[in-house]
């Protein structure tokens, strides 16, 4: 089982951990910068059980597939739906995390969505490229998830 020493090279690792590991790995990740482009999603529901990643991969094919950022507008619009139709839109900025008050990248739905106008999500750069989030219903934590990008290169 993954722990904060283990070396993130996969999202399919985070699975594999306890809500408590996720939520340690957050803590001590920096933000990193603000992710520009298509990050592919997973979603991470009830991590460390036997369903999580069944669960992940119905979320994936079904209905959220990631994140669509554009660094220079400030803004994403998630890719949702089968066919990734990009939609609901959220203001991206960094701003102190609701879990420890630390440096996060936001991911803000307030003034940008009817549907979605009570969620927060936070994220930071776990590894290069993939980043660990935080979903909020106002300030209730509700899953984690994670996003990867594609290399460099």
């Amino acid at each position: 089982m993954p722990d904060n020493t283990t070396t993130i090279k996969d999202p399919a690792q985070f699975l594999e951990m306890s809500d408590e590991q996720l939520d340690d790995l957050f803590r001590n990740a920096p933000p990193g910068e603000i992710p520009d482009g298509e990050g592919e999603g997973t979603a991470i529901i009830m991590p460390g059980s036997a369903v999580s990643d069944d669960v992940a991969r119905f979320v994936h094919l079904f209905t959220w597939k990631g994140k669509v950022f554009d660094r220079a507008k400030g803004e994403l619009k998630n890719k949702i739906l089968p066919m990734g139709h990009k939609a609901i839109v959220a203001k991206v900025y960094k701003e102190k995390s609701w879990l420890d008050q630390k440096e996060c990248i936001v991911l803000d739905y307030s003034k940008t969505s009817l549907i979605a106008h009570w969620i927060r999500d936070e994220i930071r750069e776990v590894a290069p490229g993939i980043y660990l989030g935080i979903v909020y219903w106002g300030k209730k934590k509700l899953i984690h998830f994670a996003l990867k990008f594609p290399a460099k290169g």
